[in-house]
């Protein structure tokens, strides 16, 4: 079992920087391949970043073009998602989950499960 608490969401200007956590209790942690997804109301959960067990290889989604940047802490069991130069249309609720099946870079919703609670990005213009 993995239980995973998001925070450092808020609201912010376009352009600012925000650095989101997700801790992690359990022992599976430092073997799971991580990820980060976001979502907006009314819209489906899409996937914005992974990271190996081991914290060596990610992969991002393609509009992203290196504004972010996920990685980990094992030591801390702690996920990571740092966000530079925001834009407004990525106001959504961020949430972590760990990968139980499939590619590690998989961004497939299936294969992802022991999702978190969710944190609030809100960027205004």
């Amino acid at each position: 079992q993995l239980q995973l608490v998001e925070s450092g969401g808020g609201l912010v200007q376009a352009g600012d920087s925000l650095r989101l956590s997700c801790d992690a209790s359990g022992r599976t942690f430092r073997s799971s391949d991580m990820a980060w997804f976001r979502q907006v109301p009314g819209k489906e959960r899409e996937f914005v970043a992974t990271v190996s067990w081991g914290g060596t290889r990610t992969y991002y989604t393609d509009s992203l073009k290196g504004r972010f940047t996920i990685s980990r802490d094992n030591a801390k069991n702690t996920l990571y998602l740092q966000m530079n130069s925001l834009k407004p249309e990525e106001t959504a609720v961020y949430y972590c989950a760990a990968r139980v099946r499939g590619n590690w870079k998989s961004g497939a919703l299936r294969d992802y499960a022991y999702w978190g609670q969710g944190t609030q990005v809100t960027v205004s213009s």
